[in-house]
């Protein structure tokens, strides 16, 4: 055989080979894909939810039910500087609002949980507990915003731990609802209006003993 003929065999058995080559990785790719493609929806993690989660809709769209959980033994502390835990709240449907003056939508929406507040202030079974999580050296914004938000009453936690005590792990705003047992029975986090229709249906069924 000539050596031109030898080079065409050559490079003849090379594309033969490359293309084998390309088939056998397309074929695994597709076989892998495939798998994790055609794996059961119940092989993702998923979060449990109870009926509660109904009221993720509209403004509470991002609404989470998990199974009703303990609150933290956590303590922050009132505008008097005394120790306040949310055992201190028991008996009540408490609203616990996670915020600071640095965070823009916990300020936006921060006159619905006023709200809210207002529109349950005959009920001594409901509370909104809005605990700033300011640094010293704004707590006086932190005292003069809530001031200009009554009903609602001046919290804090300086040390900016509480915050990822809950399942929102110190996203901001948080807003996690807590039943007569301090049970958290629900989490949003991000903003919403707690002054809306279905807000005041989710509480409306926790005060009725759901």
């Amino acid at each position: 055989m000539s050596g031109s003929g030898r080079t065409w065999a050559g490079v003849a058995t090379f594309a033969v080979i490359g293309v084998i080559g390309v088939g056998a990785a397309l074929l695994y790719v597709n076989h892998h894909q495939g798998r994790k493609d055609s794996a059961p929806v119940s092989a993702a993690p998923k979060q449990p939810s109870t009926r509660l989660i109904t009221y993720a809709r509209g403004s509470l769209a991002r609404l989470q039910a998990p199974p009703p959980a303990p609150a933290p033994d956590y303590a922050f502390r009132n505008a008097a500087g005394q120790e306040v835990r949310f055992a201190d709240f028991a008996g009540k449907v408490t609203v616990v609002n996670l915020w600071a003056t640095w965070c823009a939508p916990c300020r936006i929406e921060m006159p619905t949980l006023a709200a809210l507040a207002d529109h349950y202030k005959t009920r001594d079974d409901f509370a909104v507990v809005t605990v700033s999580m300011d640094a010293e050296k704004t707590v006086d914004d932190a005292r003069a915003f809530i001031a200009d938000h009554a009903p609602l009453e001046f919290y804090i936690d300086p040390k900016f731990q509480l915050a990822f005590e809950f399942p929102g792990k110190g996203a901001m705003p948080q807003t996690m609802v807590l039943d007569r047992r301090g049970q958290v029975r629900a989490v949003l986090v991000g903003e919403a209006d707690w002054a809306s229709p279905e807000a005041k249906a989710l509480i409306d069924d926790l005060l009725a003993g759901g």
